[in-house]
């Protein structure tokens, strides 16, 4: 039997990887927390009351231009506490979703076996839903949430005039607007908009403290005061009030502001990357031009195919090419994702064409 390849191992010795950020070790990121927290007299909150997670809590409201956020241990927790909030409010447990939407794909059935609400799929998985597709269901919805940028269909995000139609809808209709915001930095790029104009006409909005900004874990969800602040009291009663959080909110604080300074530069590589691609047309990304800083590229080989391309020319060229693969709903066929990064940002055109050049040849090879 061949023995199972260490992927982290040979990402590791690669020296040109494409997808994602730069991948610090625990000894590191925790030597900058230190010396973050040394430089700035970083003392450990105490159950949630500390001027460092106070701060950044209000830093996120200020940046999305709402009253108030408060911290939480992870997003599931807090869109789970968010929409149930909502449709109690609401008084109807309905809430519709895209069908690729991360609390029906990846929070194990959480929304009904903790009795928070109860979910309406609509639109189409293969793109992001729109006004007339929400207005077709015919219930008195309690929430809409909304997923900027969709992550499991390539980062598509609604264009900027059916976002406004749908926010327009909801607040005439009395249905609350939820944002699953995980990746809200990188969509306010795609758009070319300020934060707080994505925000605004959302009712609630729920942000990831590690997926784009690199912190260790931890979620935000912002609103008005009153709103935050009962979702708070549920984070206590679902066990969500943990000692400490200084950790994730130093991983993130300390370079929050490089971060979201570095998204416009994320998306305009992408752009590049999108008419690199024209000339390897075997390399198919999904959406056809880029809403955030990621997308799909469909390969016309099976996906153990697809990872046994990946890995030889890992062990033989040093280039990472991409992470996980996904099967396509076509036999033979598969797709991975691509984040866009601080590695393609800092690698020179030619060190990514040449990538590019090989991983093509391989698939032409394939055929």
């Amino acid at each position: 039997m061949t023995p199972a390849i260490d992927e982290g191992q040979l990402r590791h010795r690669c020296h040109t990887v494409l997808p994602g950020h730069r991948q610090h070790t625990p000894a590191q990121t925790f030597a900058a927390m230190g010396a973050w927290c040394e430089q700035n007299g970083i003392e450990h909150d105490v159950y949630g009351d500390g001027e460092l997670l106070q701060s950044l809590e209000r830093k996120v409201a200020a940046l999305l231009g709402v009253e108030s956020a408060v911290f939480c241990i992870t997003g599931t927790m807090a869109q789970a506490t968010a929409l149930r909030l909502a449709c109690m409010d609401r008084g109807s447990p309905l809430v519709a979703l895209h069908p690729t939407a991360h609390i029906l794909k990846h929070e194990r059935g959480n929304h009904q076996l903790f009795g928070h609400f109860q979910a309406l799929q609509t639109g189409s998985p293969h793109r992001p839903f729109t006004l007339d597709e929400l207005q077709a269901i015919p219930d008195r919805l309690g929430a809409v949430s909304l997923e900027l940028p969709a992550r499991e269909i390539g980062g598509q995000c609604p264009s900027w005039e059916e976002l406004a139609d749908i926010k327009a809808h909801c607040a005439g209709a009395g249905i609350h607007l939820h944002m699953d915001g995980a990746r809200l930095w990188e969509a306010a790029a795609g758009y070319g908009r300020p934060l707080a104009d994505v925000a605004a006409g959302f009712d609630s909005i729920y942000v990831s403290l590690y997926k784009g900004i690199g912190g260790l874990g931890g979620a935000v969800l912002a609103g008005s005061a009153a709103f935050v602040e009962r979702a708070r009291e549920w984070y206590r009663r679902q066990g969500g009030n943990v000692i400490h959080r200084s950790p994730y909110a130093v991983a993130a604080a300390m370079q929050l502001d490089a971060r979201l300074a570095a998204m416009p530069a994320y998306f305009r590589r992408t752009e590049w990357l999108f008419d690199a691609l024209r000339a390897f047309p075997l390399l198919r990304p999904n959406p056809a031009r880029p809403h955030a800083n990621m997308l799909h590229l469909h390969l016309p080989v099976a996906r153990e195919r697809a990872l046994e391309m990946r890995n030889r020319i890992a062990e033989e060229q040093r280039a990472w090419l991409h992470n996980y693969v996904y099967h396509s709903v076509l036999p033979d066929q598969s797709y991975t994702e691509w984040y866009v990064g601080d590695n393609l940002l800092n690698l020179a055109d030619e060190q990514v064409l040449g990538a590019l050049r090989t991983w093509h040849e391989a698939l032409e090879a394939a055929q």
